[in-house]
């Protein structure tokens, strides 16, 4: 394999390795966002219920102002009927009483209902608390091993960064611009495996004199369908005899008189590309 091509295809390598470390990365935020999101709703609903359970204080502090009032009120009447001169006088004062007690036992059948209603919302309150505070150890813990995880990505980028640094003046000029040109273009993968005599990204068959000269490795050669830089390694077959000489694979080049019998594939256009 020539040189360059070996060390593109290491430095894609760890391209794409970067690019992978980049994407966990970014994803950090929304990943904390998805956690904390169930603790919110959660907490917004343990709010409402200690506002209720509250505004219930506040309603019941009320009502015991009011027979409290009621009570004073019965009092001063009872303090003014023993001075009454008529009949008229007393009825008058005792109706006013007992419209003091009616409203005195109304308030008091209202806190019964108060109190058991009361009750319900300690009880569930009580409960949010609990439930939340452990959810919110949970989602503690989350948020620490997705943030140790994004730790070790950027622990792991600046390792491969810094392998690319060394890797990168190695090269010689017209590889490093040849890479720069196709990674600007293409998203992923720009150096394509041809050793089975195709391009291993758009597969067009590679004519067999290209292939050929691909596998001589002497010059850069790119796909004349996709660009892409293309390299011949072809697997190596070992022997089962330990220590025997490990033998290449056969040549996948196709033969003349069976490349002739192929079909000429269509290049970008739709016209035929020639085989030959």
């Amino acid at each position: 394999m020539l040189p360059d091509v070996e060390l593109l295809v290491k430095l894609q390598g760890l391209d794409l390795r970067a690019s992978e470390y980049r994407k966990e990365i970014a994803l950090l935020p929304k990943d904390i966002a998805v956690i904390e999101k169930d603790l919110a709703i959660h907490l917004k609903r343990l709010e409402a219920g200690r506002a209720s359970l509250a505004a219930s204080q506040k309603e019941r502090k009320t009502v015991d102002l009011e027979i409290q009032a009621q009570q004073q009120k019965i009092a001063k009447l009872r303090d003014q009927m023993t001075g009454a001169k008529t009949n008229e006088q007393f009825h008058a004062f005792q109706n006013e009483i007992a419209y003091c007690e009616a409203a005195i036992k109304k308030h008091e059948d209202r806190i019964v209902e108060m109190m058991e209603t009361f009750e319900r919302l300690d009880q569930n309150v009580k409960q949010a608390e609990e439930s939340v505070r452990a959810e919110k150890e949970q989602v503690d813990k989350k948020k620490a091993d997705a943030l140790a995880r994004s730790a070790e990505d950027q622990k792991k980028l600046a390792e491969v960064m810094e392998e690319r640094k060394v890797l990168t003046p190695q090269l010689s000029r017209q590889a490093a611009l040849l890479y720069d040109k196709l990674t600007k273009r293409y998203q992923g993968v720009v150096i394509s495996d041809a050793s089975k005599g195709d391009c291993g990204c758009c597969h067009l068959v590679v004519r067999p004199q290209l292939f050929q000269e691909l596998r001589k490795a002497d010059r850069l050669i790119v796909c004349e369908n996709c660009g892409r830089l293309l390299y011949y390694n072809p697997p190596v077959a070992f022997d089962e005899q330990v220590g025997a000489p490990a033998v290449a694979m056969p040549d996948p080049t196709p033969s003349k008189r069976t490349s002739s019998a192929l079909r000429a594939p269509s290049g970008p256009s739709g016209r035929r590309v020639d085989m030959t």
